[in-house]
């Protein structure tokens, strides 16, 4: 089955790309895959032959999710795990039961992610934002590297957004204690995100895994829509207007998880299936390390170990 894959505009016209992949025999875990862009990728990527293993949160959409994904492909078995991945002890615990059932993952798409407009605590005291879209991005990778090591090679690709370009890293208060505002606090996450692949990247060459990060567009999804406040309308409201599809959003995370093009391409940020330049802020190898060390003393990680 090919995939189809915008590779870049010009003017008012589409170029698209046609690329033959195949996924039979592959493990692909996902979060956030019960709405929006990941059910998209998690659909297209069961269409293309892949196993899917989802993590959700909620049951009665993750059953969901699992029904379709067996109505797509079904002689495959897919499966669900649950967990609230704004919570530390959730994070690690879905990733040691997949790592306990799974003897290979060839594929981790890190992509459940969340807005919210007033700042909340989660029961670690971390920030809400930072917890969901950040650190869980890192505690299961950490949890899950041994099986992406077996698959090798295999891929890690981490959903970022262009809003990183709004954003810079404040090490004296990562998680907006100060002047909170929740637009700001998912930029800030995002640019995480691709700080995190950048010293994700340095970190596995050598292994067979890779990691690259992606620009999925607005999407018209279920995203912002339980944010609070007036976030909410004015999200609902621009998706409305210029918002594309999930099944287009998802594009490039599905390229980037099974594409032959980029097999051997790490440590790159993508938009429309092409890589692209970040904003300068997100280039610097030094705060990609100082995050990286800064969450390992909050999650309690050695990541060497």
């Amino acid at each position: 089955m090919p995939l189809l894959c915008d590779a870049h505009k010009v003017g008012d016209g589409v170029e698209d790309r046609t690329v033959e992949v195949i996924m039979h025999g592959r493990t692909c875990v996902i979060t956030g895959a019960t709405s929006g862009i990941g059910q998209s990728a998690a659909e297209a990527l069961a269409a293309l032959g892949g196993r899917i293993i989802v993590v959700a949160r909620s049951k009665v959409r993750g059953t969901s999710t699992i029904e379709r994904l067996q109505t797509i492909a079904p002689d495959i078995n897919h499966s669900v795990y649950y967990g609230d991945l704004s919570r530390l002890a959730d994070m690690k615990r879905v990733a040691a039961e997949i790592s306990g059932a799974e003897p290979r993952i060839d594929v981790l798409i890190n992509n459940a992610g969340a807005l919210f407009s007033s700042r909340r605590m989660t029961v670690d005291g971390f920030e809400c934002t930072f917890a969901l879209n950040h650190l869980s991005y890192f505690v299961l990778t950490h949890g899950l590297r041994e099986r992406l090591q077996a698959a090798a090679p295999a891929r890690v690709v981490n959903t970022a957004s262009a809003t990183h370009k709004r954003s810079h890293l404040n090490f004296d208060d990562l998680q907006y204690g100060r002047g909170y505002s929740g637009v700001y606090a998912y930029e800030r996450s995002k640019l995480c995100n691709i700080l995190f692949t950048r010293e994700l990247a340095r970190r596995l060459a050598g292994t067979g895994i890779t990691a690259n990060a992606l620009h999925p567009g607005l999407v018209a999804s279920r995203f912002g829509d339980r944010s609070g406040g007036l976030v909410s309308p004015i999200f609902w409201l621009i998706k409305g207007l210029f918002g594309v599809s999930p099944e287009v959003g998802a594009r490039t995370m599905v390229y980037l998880a099974s594409s032959p093009d980029v097999a051997s391409l790490s440590g790159s940020y993508f938009e429309r299936c092409q890589p692209v330049l970040p904003a300068r802020q997100a280039e610097s190898d030094g705060d990609a390390k100082r995050l990286w060390e800064e969450t390992e003393k909050l999650t309690g990680i050695d990541w060497d170990r």
